[in-house]
């Protein structure tokens, strides 16, 4: 389907609703899910916490994904360095270092910098420099499991070890991470970003706690032990994380939204929540291209980099 723009809108200042999806949301269900199903729902007969163990285990779990040519390919042209980050290291990826203004992209869960390659590209003829790193237990950095907080370290790090950065840009979990902790910019100025991008991103973080648990049909006592362990980890309630709260807590300039009305992994309506929530954002949705073609389309590119500029 051709992308398509719906005009940029603007809260509280523009009083039109928002737009609505046009078809309901649907969580694609893996194969062999019925399995799994049945593995919690024996461990959640015998102790509540042996389900909450193996269920926050496989929820902090990301599949490493074989690499495409096309991946290849977009990290030919890069320059590869590492930062240093925890006891290890993080892979990062540099294009077009001469670039008049350096942009961040953050990418999302079972991502890897080079799932940027097309994004990156469309930035680099914009003449910006671009900057893209592996997540923790992600890509080619090291690690098997990895939480938000942990992603979060992980993107602050990675800003710190840059210095100053004019705009960032961050797909689904990556948006979560960067504006739902939030990660500190520009600390040497006044702590502004100039820009922020936020596409197919998650509203609500209980919410995609509550999806993966409708996934495997957990038990509400294992969901909300998962609360509990969240509160015990981070003094925080999972609720505080969301990007519906995160308006008064990211100091940037200017905020563009952007999701899909058929986005198959994060609902539309999630957007709709985040553009109510936040006075000043600038959202705009498209069509057909679900959670992940939105990175790679080029009218989409073209708007950001024009945001950007």
């Amino acid at each position: 389907m051709v992308n398509t723009f719906s005009p940029a809108y603007q809260w509280p200042a523009r009083q039109e609703p928002l737009p609505a999806a046009p078809t309901p949301f649907r969580y694609a269900e893996p194969p062999g899910i019925g399995l799994v199903r049945l593995k919690f729902r024996l461990l959640a007969a015998v102790s509540t916490e042996w389900a909450f163990r193996a269920a926050w285990r496989l929820f902090c779990t990301p599949q490493r994904l074989p690499r495409k040519k096309w991946e290849d390919a977009a990290l030919a042209t890069a320059r590869a360095f590492r930062v240093p980050f925890e006891g290890g290291e993080l892979a990062a990826y540099e294009w077009n270092p001469q670039g008049r203004r350096t942009v961040l992209l953050v990418h999302g869960w079972e991502h890897r910098a080079a799932f940027w390659g097309v994004f990156a590209d469309g930035l680099l003829r914009a003449g910006f420099r671009v900057v893209a790193f592996d997540g923790p237990a992600h890509g080619d950095s090291p690690g098997r499991l990895t939480t938000l907080p942990e992603f979060g370290r992980a993107t602050q790090a990675v800003v710190d070890y840059m210095g100053e950065v004019w705009a960032v840009v961050g797909h689904s979990f990556g948006a979560a991470t960067t504006a739902g902790l939030p990660v500190q910019f520009n600390r040497a100025a006044d702590g502004t970003l100039p820009r922020l991008v936020l596409m197919s991103a998650p509203g609500s973080t209980p919410a995609v706690a509550q999806r993966f648990a409708d996934l495997l049909q957990l038990p509400a006592a294992v969901v909300q032990r998962m609360g509990r362990f969240i509160r015990e980890q981070t003094g925080r309630d999972a609720e505080s994380f969301s990007l519906t709260q995160a308006a008064a807590k990211v100091p940037a300039a200017r905020v563009l939204l952007l999701h899909d009305c058929q986005d198959e992994s994060v609902p539309f309506s999630e957007a709709q929540d985040i553009a109510r929530s936040w006075p000043g954002i600038e959202f705009q949705s498209t069509t057909g291209l679900g959670h992940n073609k939105i990175m790679r389309d080029q009218g989409v590119i073209q708007a950001v980099a024009q945001f950007l500029a």
